[in-house]
C-alpha cells in the first residue's frame, strides 16, 4: 500500500495536468451543440482509462454514450469482491458567461482550487479514483477485489438511458456495493459519508385565464388576471412557519433518529456562517428543526420559475392570458413520489378558483436514498475517510437528489457508498466552479484505502 500512496503524492502535478486537459472538453449534455464535444469527452476518458491499464470502451445509447472501464481480470474467481465507481462526464451549462472570471473551459489554478466547469461536479470527484486505480496498477500492487467503471453523459439531464443500460448489463455490472463520489463534505476539515438523499418530484403548473392578452383598462377587473390568481395559490401551500401546509403532506415521514440528530450537531457549520454563505438577511425554515435537519432531512415544496404576462423593458398594460410556476418537492426516506405528487396535484386542484383553469404537467420523479451508518460497508467507508484526511469523517444526510442510486439497489441489487469531496464554496451548478486540490488529493488517498477496507466485509460475505 505504501507503493500506491507515494505514487500518488510523486505524480499529483501531473494529474492536475490531466484533469485540466479533461475539464478542456465542453461536455455540455442540455445543449445540442455540444453533441460531438460529449462524444470527444467519451473517447478521450476511455483513451485515458487505457493508458492507465484498464480495459475500457464506449457504449452507445439513444442519447449520449457511457464510458464502462474495468481492471484487468485475471482469473474468474467468484467469491473475489467486486465494485462499482459510477460518475458522469457531462457537466452543466456555463451561462451567465459573463459572472465567470476566466472561460469556463479553460482550466485556472488560483492558490489550492482550480477553477472550470465540471471540476467539481464531476470530472474531479471521479477522476479521483481513476487516479487511485492507476496507482495500483503502475506500482504492480495487487488489487483485492475488481473494480467496473460506468461513467455517463447524461447526469445532468436525467440520465435517461442509464437504468435501460444497466439493466441490459446486469450480469456485467452485478457488484458488491457502488461507489460514488458526486456529493459534499461540509468543509475540508470535515469529511464525510452521505447515507441519505432526498428523493424528488417535479411538475409544472399553469393557469389559464382569458383566451388571449387583454388590455387592462378596458377589461381589467372583469376577469381574474391568472398570474394574481397563481400568486394567490401559491401562497396558500406554505404557512408562516415554513411547513408546508398540503393535507397528507407529512403523512408519511419519519421521525429523525436521537442518533442522527447528534450526528447533525456534529457538523460544523453554523447558521451565523451559513447565513453568510448565502447571502441571505436571515435564515428560514420549518420551527422546530435546526438549518441543517430543514436542508437535509425533511421534505419541501419549492418554486423554481415564475413566468406571465409581459418580461421586456418598460410597461405593457395587460392582463395576461397565463400564468406558469415550475415546482419541485424534495422527499424524505417513507415518502412515496407517486403518493406525494396525487396529494399535491389533488389540493391544487381543490383550491383553484373557478375563474381559471389550471393545468398540471407531470415532471420527473425518484425516491429519497437511506443506507444504514453502521453496516460494515459504510464502517469500511469512515475507516478509508479517517485515514486518508486524518480527520474524524462525519455522516451527513444530503438535501439534494441523485436519482440512479435506487436503481443500483434495484437492478444491481447494491448499496451507493456516497463519499464526496466537494465543498460548499465550489459553485456546482454557479459560475467560477472550482475543485479544492486538497480535496483531490485526499479523495485518490481515499479511494486507494477504501478497496482493502471494503473488500474484507464483501469477502467475508461471499
Amino acid at each position: 500500500m505504501q507503493l500506491v500512496l507515494d505514487y500518488l503524492k510523486r505524480n499529483q502535478a501531473r494529474f492536475v495536468a490531466e484533469l485540466c486537459d479533461y475539464l478542456r472538453l465542453p461536455s455540455v449534455s442540455a445543449q445540442l451543440q455540444h453533441k460531438k464535444d460529449l462524444r470527444a469527452c467519451a473517447e478521450w476518458l476511455a483513451t485515458h482509462c487505457r493508458q492507465i491499464g484498464l480495459e475500457a470502451r464506449v457504449c452507445p445509447t439513444q442519447g449520449h454514450p457511457i464510458v464502462v472501464a474495468k481492471t484487468p481480470r485475471r482469473k474468474l474467481n467468484p467469491r473475489r469482491p467486486h465494485f462499482m465507481v459510477y460518475g458522469h462526464y457531462d457537466v452543466q451549462p456555463p451561462e451567465p458567461l459573463d459572472l465567470w472570471q476566466t472561460p469556463p473551459f479553460e482550466p485556472r489554478i488560483a492558490g489550492r482550487s482550480i477553477f472550470a466547469r465540471g471540476t467539481t461536479d464531476n470530472k474531479g470527484q471521479h477522476f479521483a479514483h481513476l487516479k487511485a486505480v492507476e496507482a495500483y496498477l503502475k506500482t504492480g500492487t495487487p488489487l483485492p477485489c475488481d473494480l467496473t467503471f460506468v461513467i455517463e453523459g447524461e447526469e445532468e439531464v436525467g440520465s435517461a438511458n442509464l437504468a435501460k443500460f444497466l439493466k441490459s448489463h446486469r450480469n456485467e455490472l452485478k457488484c458488491d456495493a457502488v461507489v460514488v463520489s458526486d456529493t459534499g463534505m461540509p468543509d475540508a476539515d470535515h469529511p464525510a459519508l452521505t447515507c441519505a438523499l432526498r428523493g424528488i418530484i417535479a411538475f409544472e403548473i399553469t393557469v389559464h385565464g382569458p383566451a388571449r392578452d387583454l388590455h387592462s383598462g378596458i377589461f381589467g377587473g372583469a376577469v381574474d388576471n391568472p398570474a394574481m390568481a397563481l400568486s394567490q395559490l401559491l401562497a396558500r401551500l406554505r404557512d408562516s412557519n415554513g411547513r408546508v401546509a398540503i393535507p397528507g403532506f407529512y403523512d408519511d415521514v419519519a421521525p429523525l433518529s436521537t442518533y442522527e440528530r447528534k450526528q447533525i450537531r456534529r457538523l460544523p457549520t453554523s447558521d451565523r456562517e451559513l447565513q453568510k454563505l448565502l447571502g441571505v438577511k436571515k435564515l428560514f425554515g420549518e420551527r422546530g428543526f435546526t438549518a441543517m435537519e430543514q436542508r437535509s432531512a425533511r421534505p419541501t415544496f419549492e418554486i423554481n420559475g415564475l413566468t406571465s404576462g409581459y418580461q421586456g423593458p418598460g410597461s405593457k398594460t395587460i392582463v395576461p392570458a397565463w400564468a406558469r410556476a415550475k415546482i419541485t418537492c424534495r422527499l424524505v426516506p417513507n415518502q412515496r413520489p407517486a403518493r406525494i405528487r396525487k396529494v399535491v396535484c389533488d389540493y391544487l386542484r381543490k383550491i383553484c378558483p373557478p375563474t381559471v383553469r389550471l393545468e398540471i404537467e407531470a415532471g420527473h420523479g425518484a425516491e429519497a436514498y437511506l443506507v444504514s451508518p453502521t453496516s460494515p460497508q459504510a464502517q469500511a467507508a469512515l475507516r478509508a475517510l479517517r485515514e486518508a484526511f486524518h480527520r474524524e469523517p462525519v455522516l451527513l444526510r444530503e438535501g439534494g437528489s441523485i436519482p440512479i442510486v435506487n436503481d443500483f439497489k434495484k437492478v444491481l441489487g447494491a448499496d451507493t457508498l456516497l463519499l464526496g469531496l466537494g465543498l460548499p464554496e465550489d459553485n456546482a451548478h454557479s459560475p467560477n466552479e472550482k475543485f479544492d486540490l486538497g480535496c483531490f488529493e485526499n479523495g485518490q488517498r481515499m479511494s486507494a484505502l477504501l478497496w482493502p477496507e471494503l473488500s474484507v466485509p464483501a469477502a467475508g460475505d461471499a
